[in-house]
């Protein structure tokens, strides 16, 4: 496996010998200075050229990163679907390498970089040759840190949760495991670590960010906490589904109730207690039941 010195090289020096690209600039996580590196971490790659119908006519040039095991090209992918995309200025090649690097690379146009590059603050300048990239500060996360919410934020976020519970009781009372575990998922765990990563913001000042999925909460949470937030992932079966279901209640409760008094916000407790209350109801209904109460 290449090592990330050796990348860059090819990298740049792809960039240098090719009169085509202009520029190049890095994001993701490697520019991150927060982020630990790791083997798995890809090359987020951004070469900045005159036209990108060279490059898609000359399928190819790509060879030059070494032998692939299998890519991904999203705007093509779109376009084939049918949707909506702006090929002429924008194209990605999503490479897994058989050396077990990746490198997801974007060809943008000259115009369309100079606003790109300013909407993430990750973004840092590898090569520019003709000094077409505006300034940009360091690499920061900043825009990644947890924001304090608004009272309407943080209702809403309340509201949701105690209103899905509704339809992981039923979809449990009938047994449709699939649906039930798509609602915890999609809908109940995304408000949970919402108003969890409001607590670590209290707790750090609104000055970290918790990764993509709550990835880096661990970091930030008591032990205690932080293995309680694991035992909301349950395994498709309806006791170990309910159980979790349950202690992410206990959790959400318990923080909301945090997180309202930091903040000076109202929190809806009566809606908390009547949710949780039909919740409980709907466990101990019986299959065979004719009418809910």
């Amino acid at each position: 496996m290449r090592n990330e010195k050796e990348m860059l090289d090819l990298i740049l020096r792809t960039a240098v010998n090719d009169p085509e690209i202009r520029a190049v600039y890095m994001n993701g996580s490697r520019t991150n200075p927060n982020v630990k590196k790791d083997i798995f971490q890809d090359y987020d790659i951004v070469y900045v050229v005159n036209e990108i119908k060279t490059f898609l006519d000359a399928e190819n040039w790509i060879d030059v990163f070494g032998k692939r095991l299998y890519m991904q090209l999203p705007e093509a992918l779109d376009k084939s679907l049918g949707k909506d995309v702006d090929t002429d200025n924008c194209f990605g090649w999503l490479i897994q390498l058989a050396d077990g690097n990746r490198i997801d690379l974007h060809l943008q146009t000259a115009a369309f970089a100079k606003n790109e590059i300013l909407k993430d603050k990750l973004c840092i300048v590898l090569l520019d040759k003709d000094n077409i990239l505006p300034d940009i500060p360091p690499a920061s996360d900043i825009d990644y840190h947890v924001q304090k919410p608004s009272q309407a934020e943080f209702s809403a976020c309340c509201n949701e949760f105690w209103w899905i519970l509704n339809n992981v009781g039923k979809g449990l009372w009938r047994s449709e495991i699939t649906y039930v575990m798509d609602m915890i998922n999609f809908y109940l765990r995304p408000e949970l670590i919402k108003m969890l990563s409001w607590d670590i913001g209290i707790k750090t000042e609104f000055s970290c960010s918790i990764g993509k999925s709550g990835k880096y909460m661990k970091k930030f949470l008591s032990e205690d906490i932080w293995n309680r937030f694991l035992a909301t992932y349950s395994a498709a079966e309806t006791d170990s589904v309910w159980n979790s279901v349950f202690t992410a209640v206990d959790l959400f409760d318990e923080t909301a109730v945090k997180s309202a008094f930091s903040f000076k916000y109202i929190y809806d407790t009566n809606e908390a207690k009547n949710s949780r209350s039909f919740l409980l109801h709907t466990f101990s209904l019986p299959k065979d039941a004719e009418e809910i109460l």
